[in-house]
């Protein structure tokens, strides 16, 4: 079993930041977690991973971002946080 690189979460942020659109942002997140899945990362570990998203994400500030690329990442966020909750529950 691999563990999840943190070269692939700068993968999907930098993914994330250059979206075009909210559904693109979507896709990003949805892609990189069926790829986990399709590596047999466990769900513990995804979560890890979707954690570590969401705070890297946070760092961001809307002064320094452009408007595209600020939704892009309030969205995903969002989509982020409704994994962990989905990833999380699958356990209990």
């Amino acid at each position: 079993m691999e563990l999840v690189k943190d070269d692939d979460l700068y993968k999907l942020i930098t993914k994330i930041l250059f979206a075009d659109s909210r559904e693109e942002v979507k896709q990003c997140c949805d892609v990189a977690i069926h790829e986990l899945e399709n590596q047999k990362t466990p769900d513990h570990l995804i979560v890890r991973f979707l954690e570590k998203t969401v705070g890297e994400l946070s760092v961001f500030s809307p002064l320094t971002q452009n408007s595209q690329q600020w939704s892009n990442i309030v969205n995903a966020k969002v989509f982020c946080n409704r994994l962990i909750k989905h990833f999380s529950s699958s356990h209990e």
